[in-house]
């Protein structure tokens, strides 16, 4: 849960990007590292293998300036998406207060999916984190030909019509609004 320091009014607030390995969590972390204002960002801190897959996760601590009289922060990770680091995804889970779930679009990969969604919900649970917390889908991947279309995977992945974008993050494409979005989520519920 945010973290307030009336002392130094300071806030600072945790986002996770969620999803199956591969579908783009770090680069989306990479591309907002690249292309924010050397002032608003921090280090990014990833713990990966050789083959570029996230070991135990990524982060990032941005800076979104002073809001009503607080200096605001968001802490974003990345949680690992292989299925065998389900303890790990669960403790980077703890304490957060909105979500990216980072699906990937194509079609060989929609159960990957709908299996990561499913242990996005028991780790929110089993973290006593309410379930309607700020949620955002981004639906990654967009560019290759075999990408679902956005109804078929809406169907399967989004039966609450929780807010989504569409995504090419090695581009940037979607990365910023999905960003933002879970951003304004997270300060309207600090309120």
């Amino acid at each position: 849960m945010a973290l307030f320091n009336h002392a130094t009014k300071e806030v600072t607030a945790k986002l996770v990007y969620y999803g199956p390995g591969l579908c783009g969590k770090t680069t989306n972390l990479q591309w907002i590292h690249g292309h924010m204002s050397f002032q608003t960002k921090g280090k990014l801190v990833s713990l990966a293998t050789q083959t570029d897959r996230t070991l135990f996760f990524d982060f990032l601590p941005v800076e979104l300036g002073t809001i009503r009289g607080m200096r605001t922060r968001m802490q974003i990770y990345t949680v690992p998406g292989q299925v065998f680091y389900e303890a790990t995804r669960r403790m980077v889970l703890k304490g957060c207060d909105a979500v990216v779930f980072v699906a990937d679009s194509q079609a060989a990969m929609l159960d990957a999916n709908a299996e990561s969604l499913r242990s996005l919900r028991q780790n929110l649970l089993a973290n006593e984190i309410d379930a309607s917390i700020p949620q955002v889908i981004q639906y990654n991947k967009r560019d290759p030909p075999t990408a679902l279309p956005i109804p078929v995977l809406n169907a399967r992945l989004n039966p609450h019509n929780i807010p989504y974008f569409e995504a090419v993050a090695f581009r940037g494409t979607g990365v910023f609004d999905t960003l933002k979005l879970s951003c304004k989520q997270v300060l309207k519920q600090l309120g």
